[in-house]
């Protein structure tokens, strides 16, 4: 049994709320995790991702790649073939598996799917981490030798004014 506490975390830390609360909800299905298709997830750069899915027989049209708020969905549909195309023809074994499926991926803010593209029965996802101007650490210059004035508060106003 591995079960994680990170009420420690919770003490030290501000705005990672939501983060801390994925981990409680994902360290308890780990089990239960669909294993259909598979998948890796890669870093091919200080800020760029790739998420490869094994989606072989699966046609570029049969698949669907939507991303909504933090979420990345990624969809796989099989059509149905011909009815007289599968009278034809008699399965003796199938290892291949060509059900549907959807798989889920969290993305952390500013993560932005770049494109997709399917190579050799691989479906390729891009993802990017754009931070904003706002949001990148800034340096702050420490004057040296120079008295900063605090801002008039109402009592010292009213003082000054009488």
């Amino acid at each position: 049994m591995r079960n994680f506490d990170f009420s420690p975390l919770y003490r030290s830390t501000v705005g990672f709320d939501r983060m801390f609360s994925l981990l409680d909800q994902f360290a308890g299905l780990e089990g239960a995790a669909p294993t259909y298709p598979p998948y890796n997830i890669e870093r091919t750069g200080e800020n760029a991702y790739r998420i490869t899915i094994a989606a072989a027989g699966f046609a570029e049209d049969e698949l669907s790649v939507e991303t909504r708020e933090n979420t990345l969905t990624v969809r796989g549909s099989k059509e149905q073939t011909n009815k007289v195309e599968s009278d034809k023809r008699e399965v003796l074994y199938q290892g291949i598996a060509a059900r549907a499926f959807e798989r889920r991926f969290q993305l952390a803010d500013h993560v932005q799917v770049t494109g997709a593209s399917m190579v050799n029965g691989l479906l390729h996802v891009d993802l990017v981490r754009e931070v904003p101007e706002a949001q990148k650490p800034r340096t702050i210059a420490i004057n040296k030798g120079v008295k900063v004035e605090a801002e008039p508060t109402v009592k010292t106003v009213a003082k000054q004014a009488a």
